[in-house]
């Protein structure tokens, strides 16, 4: 309560008095961090400011998608929306969308975590006038990415919507015991004050936002690999030597170059990089949130440990240190753990014999791929010693055929010496 009595644009109420119901969907949340990183890395001075697409049935609004909006200098050194460039851009997203139709449901920004200041009012009145009456705010909070706030805990988001309350009431009550002022007629309405009330929300995912969030998953995962490979090439070649000196040091070069080639990832890795990383951050969060369910039953007190009778808020009237109990988090607790038997199989035995089918089944395809290899490779030895065999025959025959020619040629040279040297005898 206290941040709601420093900040004078926030209600007094608990947003439990509220009964919309805000589903966020994992593809906005997407565009707002694209849309800050960008916005820091270009070291933009504008504010960041974007319009939210979605439905309402009811009191139920759904914030499907979201993209940036261009702002314009207000008065009173105030920024509001460029009212002709957002129509433009508004009817192009819903030309767009039209199955489902969406419509402009609120729109986000950046605010500090005791919510939204005075300089986000002049955009938020803008688009209740001209757009939506029943516009929210979903502001973001960097403070709490920055100190890591998002580890095992709520996203760094408040959703708010708009209510007029009187503050001369609140004024006499003392801030904690205001009326609500509903439906009020319009002469009543001037003389109420504009204000953001907190909403609960839910984030839900649909098939194609699923598609988008692995993709981003995996392009993290390919990116940090190559960084990874990027900074070691780097680093080798810095220490590579530089000269005519080179020339000498060949061995040293090869060897800086195998280094350089291992360190390149192929697809396959890369593929297996990524997806090792997701299941160990799967992990690492589910790990983290049963050690924040354990934290909170552990420091629940003594007697909802050991016994089933509630504590007797008379007789313990000394500060406690245990947690504050809060019995639909409790039941939650018992439903969860009342579903864990359903994981696991009802006939322990048939379901072993299945497992060990299949894994023989895998084993044995392969085990046949196995000799199937072995196999191509037998008949890749054979044709080639085939055709060593038969170039090593026709060698020795052309071997042979030339010592027969010398042979026979040598043989019949010495006849005709012999043959002219017993004609002349004769004669």
């Amino acid at each position: 309560m206290a941040e709601d009595q420093s900040n004078s644009l926030l209600s007094i109420h608990k947003s439990s008095d509220s009964g919309l119901q805000i589903h966020l969907h994992p593809l906005v949340l997407l565009t707002i961090s694209d849309y800050i990183t960008r916005h820091i890395l270009r070291r933009q001075q504008s504010p960041i400011v974007g319009a939210l697409l979605g439905q309402q049935n009811g009191r139920e609004i759904s914030l499907e998608y979201a993209f940036e909006c261009n702002v314009i200098p207000g008065g009173d050194e105030t920024m509001i929306l460029d009212a002709a460039w957002f129509g433009d851009r508004l009817q192009q997203y819903k030309d767009v969308h039209k199955v489902p139709a969406l419509e402009l449901v609120g729109w986000f920004t950046t605010t500090p975590a005791g919510g939204p200041e005075s300089q986000h009012v002049p955009i938020h009145q803008q688009i209740l006038r001209d757009f939506n009456e029943t516009a929210v705010l979903l502001a973001f909070h960097p403070s709490g990415v920055s100190r890591g706030a998002t580890v095992g805990g709520k996203l760094p988001l408040t959703i708010y919507e708009s209510v007029y309350e009187s503050g001369k009431v609140e004024a006499q009550t003392g801030g904690g015991g205001a009326m609500e002022i509903e439906d009020q007629e319009a002469p009543q309405a001037s003389q109420l004050d504009h204000r953001f009330r907190e909403l609960p929300y839910s984030v839900e995912t649909g098939e194609a936002e699923m598609i988008s969030v692995d993709f981003v998953a995996r392009s993290g995962g390919i990116a940090t690999a190559a960084e990874g490979a990027t900074k070691n090439g780097k680093a080798q070649a810095s220490q590579a030597p530089v000269g005519e000196a080179d020339l000498r040091k060949t061995g040293k070069q090869q060897e800086v170059k195998v280094v350089d080639d291992s360190s390149i990832l192929s697809p396959e890795d890369e593929e297996l990089i990524t997806s090792l990383t997701a299941r160990a951050n799967a992990i690492k969060m589910l790990h983290t949130r049963i050690q924040l369910l354990k934290s909170y039953l552990t420091n629940l007190p003594p007697s909802y440990l050991t016994t089933s009778s509630p504590p007797d808020e008379s007789t313990s009237t000394a500060p406690s240190n245990h947690t504050e109990i809060n019995h639909p988090i409790l039941r939650s607790i018992q439903a969860l753990i009342s579903r864990l038997p359903l994981l696991l199989p009802a006939d322990q035995a048939a379901f072993e014999q299945e497992r060990l089918a299949e894994k023989s089944d895998v084993s044995l395809v392969d085990l046949l791929g196995n000799i199937s290899k072995s196999v191509k490779d037998t008949r890749e030895m054979g044709r080639k010693f085939g055709i060593i065999e038969q170039a090593r025959q026709t060698a020795r025959r052309g071997a042979t055929t030339n010592f027969n020619d010398e042979y026979f040629s040598a043989a019949s040279s010495a006849g005709g010496e012999k043959g002219e040297g017993a004609g002349i005898g004769l004669f």
